[in-house]
């Protein structure tokens, strides 16, 4: 067996052979000799012992060993290429040829952080991905055979490249990439293409920053008429902190900043000291599992905040998650809509900002008297959404720990829009009075299966059992998907302007 594998540089040789059965480390170690002259500097890496990985059932089985050890040598590849302050590293299989002269130059002027030949063989197989399943495999797509044939010529957006590629170093978004260790969120089954295909996934660029030779005065930072504004985020999630954080300052928010609690950091004990047991008979609607660590986090973190609500007195607030997209003219619309609640005198407890309609055959009833709201029906999502000193007292006052269920799915049990009526039958009163704005003003940043998609509540373990794992969103992904689509009679109809035009929009939201 060989697995010997070789890599260029910029003018910089790296090369290693291990695990061979035949003569192709002879065969490399006498063409490097032969071709050193070429290049400023030349690592060689050799390991003639042992010939093959002591798990393994022949020379075709990849077991875990193998995998872990090419993720290294590749990790150290590109550990070296960082060292020396080299601008390219091109990665090359040492089964993979090179035959067009040009391909370095046609690669580097695409102007990518990562772009791949497309390689040739005598099948279909070559080494890029069209399509990849939520768990990370491989999945056919229409496009791919037009690729493969040269019907489509083009450098074409794809999921997953491999076996041989160019890295431009110089680019802000290589920083984040590595073959080993997997990124901490990695979930999908150990396989050294897959693991690298999640790290590309993730080292998304950066947003741009302003410039150094430009004053740029800061905005002006308020509460929108809120008491308070709660941001919701998890310690571990940096990334998600810091665009928020960009997001709401030049939206003009000022937010408190709320640590979230961490499902991953929760022990059977302190469940059982929270008095946390799960609501009897509840099944997610999809998968059939039962709650998960990551949606007890998930609730904890928004109770904390309801419990600041009533003990702070506080008439007014708004919750937001850390990984939502601003609808344009955010600020702006959402004011309007708050200033007409309280011209019309509404009684309201919870008003979504954002949430998944589940109600997709017939509309939600309208408000009168309020533009840009509805009733809603039964939602999920808790992206974003204004609540009052009366509905968090409502919500505490329901007692849910000793019955907890997913908060998305609480608060519709609490407004009395659950299609599970032996959920509801748990709390009495279910009498929160709940709105929507509409249109929406939130939406996820990413959904199920897309490039930087992760889940903190459905990738878990089982609430009563930390030694269970979960991964059921990557397998039943309807609760995490896009929005479905929406029959025509069932379009919500609301007076007022949607979305407000420009002319009502304040001169920064333009």
């Amino acid at each position: 067996m060989n697995s010997y594998l070789a890599w260029y540089v910029c003018e910089t040789l790296w090369a290693a052979a291990d695990h061979s059965v035949d003569n192709s480390t002879a065969m490399l170690r006498e063409w490097l000799q032969r071709v050193q002259g070429q290049y400023h500097h030349m690592e060689w890496r050799p390991m003639e012992e042992p010939r093959s990985y002591a798990d393994e059932l022949g020379p075709k089985h990849w077991p875990a060993s193998r995998f872990t050890h090419v993720m290294k040598l590749r990790q150290a590849a590109l550990r070296a290429a960082r060292q020396q302050w080299a601008d390219y590293i091109l990665f090359v299989d040492s089964d993979n040829l090179l035959t067009n002269p040009r391909v370095l130059t046609l690669m580097m002027a695409e102007n990518l952080t990562l772009v791949a030949p497309m390689l040739e063989s005598r099948t279909l197989y070559s080494n890029f991905w069209c399509g990849m399943t939520p768990q990370g495999y491989y999945k056919r797509t229409p496009d791919y055979i037009p690729i493969r044939q040269w019907k489509r010529p083009g450098c074409f957006p794809v999921p997953m490249v491999h076996s041989t590629f160019l890295l431009d170093l110089r680019r802000q978004a290589s920083r984040g990439l590595a073959f080993h260790p997997p990124h901490p969120d990695y979930s999908w089954t150990l396989d050294d293409i897959m693991v690298f295909a999640f790290s590309a996934r993730q080292a998304v660029e950066d947003p741009l920053e302003p410039s150094q030779y430009l004053h740029v005065p800061p905005k002006p930072q308020d509460k929108m008429g809120f008491d308070e504004i709660f941001l919701i985020n998890l310690k571990r999630r940096q990334d998600r902190r810091q665009r928020m954080l960009r997001t709401i300052e030049a939206l003009g928010i000022q937010a408190t900043l709320t640590e979230a609690v961490d499902g991953k950091a929760l022990n059977s004990s302190q469940l059982q000291a929270l008095g946390i047991d799960m609501l009897p008979g509840y099944k997610d609607p999809y998968s059939d599992r039962v709650l998960t660590r990551g949606e007890i986090g998930c609730f904890l973190s928004h109770h904390h905040i309801w419990t600041q609500v009533v003990e702070q007195g506080l008439q007014q607030v708004l919750v937001l998650e850390d990984d939502v997209r601003f609808e344009p003219r955010f600020r702006s619309r959402l004011l309007a809509i708050m200033e007409n609640v309280q011209q019309a005198q509404l009684d309201w407890d919870l008003i979504y900002v954002g949430r998944k309609r589940l109600q997709v055959k017939q509309r939600e009833q309208a408000v009168e008297g309020v533009s840009n709201l509805v009733v809603p029906d039964y939602s999920y999502w808790t992206l974003g959404y204004a609540l009052s000193l009366q509905g968090a007292t409502k919500l505490l006052n329901a007692q849910p720990f000793s019955k907890m269920l997913p908060v998305d799915e609480f608060l519709p049990v609490m407004f009395n829009k659950h299609p599970k009526e032996e959920y509801m039958e748990h709390f009495e009163p279910r009498d929160l009075r709940a709105f929507s704005v509409e249109p929406l003003l939130l939406f996820p940043t990413h959904y199920t299966g897309e490039p930087g998609y992760i889940s903190d509540t459905e990738t878990s373990t089982i609430w009563d059992n930390e030694a269970v794992s979960t991964d059921w969103d990557r397998k039943h992904i309807h609760k995490t998907h896009k929005q479905a689509d929406i029959h025509p009679t069932a379009q919500n109809s609301v007076t007022g302007d949607t979305p407000p035009p420009a002319a009502h929009a304040s001169r920064d939201e333009l």
